[in-house]
């Protein structure tokens, strides 16, 4: 039944399914390298929420997607990937624009088997991969994780929708947040455990990065600061174009703890780019690096999969 609920929330949110965007041709081409970038966190929070219209769901706060989408029709990102994004009717430009200012609805079905499955975040570092929203980091977060990091291919997504998302959940649930017209969303009844809200200062355990991931992998490992690898890597409707497959397993080679492991959430098949968990599953087989198991299916609508992923020489 919350499955059902998360389903429906997820595409309240989007609006549509995310099979009905994800039909662009993946192009053959070298693709494209975006450099990586740190993005710092604003001193004046207050500044990062501003002309935001924030809402729940989960017991999360998020910012209007539309909204922020509306604001940048004007060319207000510095990427112009909501103009691109517009004119091309799609949500999914290869190596332009990778799909982060939609919630897709994967992600909901991992914060469901977080809780189904008792996930320990505690103490753990954590990095939220392609994490759009960033939903799954916050959750982390909650969860009282000891670091979490957030990636997103495109610059904007991390300013526009990450960074305010966290910020919005590390605020004192007394402090009004966001301008919108304090209308709140009504709350699905939830199973899962009510968590503490963030703190402010929960944000000195964040770090922000944009940029293809394997430049993101080199700026991690190339740093001056020291850098631990992470005890848990989440990644939601990562996998659909399966010309990003060898980056992604050797970012999750090069980031992952050897005792660490993967929680990836997708469709069994996309339609139209040809990506999927089984062809994912097989290319990860033919590397021999990783074992892989499917620890959930959800068979409601277009079937999806929750995968885990440790070293395969992992004591």
């Amino acid at each position: 039944k919350s499955m059902e609920k998360s389903k429906q929330t997820a595409e309240t949110i989007t609006g549509s399914s995310p099979d009905e965007h994800r039909d662009e041709t993946p192009s053959k081409k070298k693709l494209c390298v975006k450099a990586a970038k740190e993005h710092g966190i604003p001193e004046d929070l207050n500044k990062v929420l501003e002309n935001k219209v924030v809402e729940t769901a989960s017991d999360l706060y998020y910012v209007n997607m539309s909204a922020v989408e509306m604001r940048c029709l004007d060319g207000a990102d510095g990427e112009g990937i909501v103009s691109k994004s517009v004119s091309s009717r799609s949500d999914l430009i290869p190596g332009v624009y990778e799909g982060g200012l939609k919630i897709w609805e994967c992600t909901f079905d991992l914060i469901d088997f977080f809780s189904e499955a008792d996930i320990e975040f505690t103490n753990k570092t954590v990095l939220d991969l392609g994490c759009g929203a960033g939903l799954l980091g916050i959750v982390a977060l909650r969860g009282k994780a000891e670091k979490v990091h957030f990636q997103d291919y495109n610059s904007t997504v991390i300013d526009e929708i990450t960074l305010p998302n966290v910020v919005a959940n590390c605020r004192s649930k007394s402090s009004r947040i966001g301008s919108g017209d304090g209308r709140k969303t009504s709350k699905p009844p939830s199973k899962r455990p009510k968590k503490a809200a963030c703190s402010a200062d929960a944000l000195t355990k964040c770090r922000f990065f944009s940029g293809e991931w394997s430049e993101v992998s080199q700026l991690l490992l190339s740093s001056n600061k020291p850098f631990p690898k992470y005890d848990i890597i989440l990644t939601s409707e990562t996998i659909y174009n399966p010309d990003y497959y060898g980056a992604l397993h050797d970012t999750l080679a090069q980031l992952l703890d050897k005792s660490g492991r993967v929680y990836l959430a997708s469709k069994a098949y996309y339609f139209g780019v040809g990506g999927g968990i089984y062809l994912f599953e097989k290319f990860i087989e033919e590397r021999n690096v990783f074992r892989t198991s499917v620890v959930k299916i959800i068979d409601k609508g277009l079937q999806r999969c929750i995968m885990e992923i440790t070293f395969k020489d992992a004591s």
